[in-house]
């Protein structure tokens, strides 16, 4: 689920249809949002690693990187998908699997797959 989160801060998540203005998790041009995406880019690549990593702090870690990447989701869908001065945003189907993703990601934290050696 981390490289969706990835993929998915690369494609369109909003379009603005009044003032012809497209968002992606980079390419925020006519807007003041910066580049949204970076902070999950750099979180998800983290957990991508952490996830890879056969070792118990790794998954215990990647509870804090994960979270983050969730939290920093809810952030940009409630900040770019909000109406403002009557110019109400078009959500496009990739900024609900980039959130849908990101929960996933959460989840699958929380639930990894590693066999724990008997002392």
């Amino acid at each position: 689920m981390a490289a969706v989160v990835i993929i998915t801060c690369f494609v369109t998540w909003i379009k603005i249809p009044d003032t012809e203005i497209t968002i992606s998790g980079f390419a925020t041009e006519g807007t003041r949002y910066g580049k949204p995406g970076l902070v999950n880019v750099f979180m998800s690549g983290i957990a991508l690693v952490l996830f890879l990593t056969p070792k118990i702090w790794a998954k215990r870690v990647n509870f804090f990187f994960s979270g983050f990447n969730l939290a920093w989701a809810f952030r940009n869908f409630i900040l770019l998908s909000t109406c403002q001065f009557g110019d109400c945003p078009d959500r496009q189907p990739a900024f609900f699997i980039y959130l849908i993703a990101s929960i996933l990601q959460l989840i699958m934290a929380f639930m990894p797959q590693l066999e724990l050696k008997e002392k």
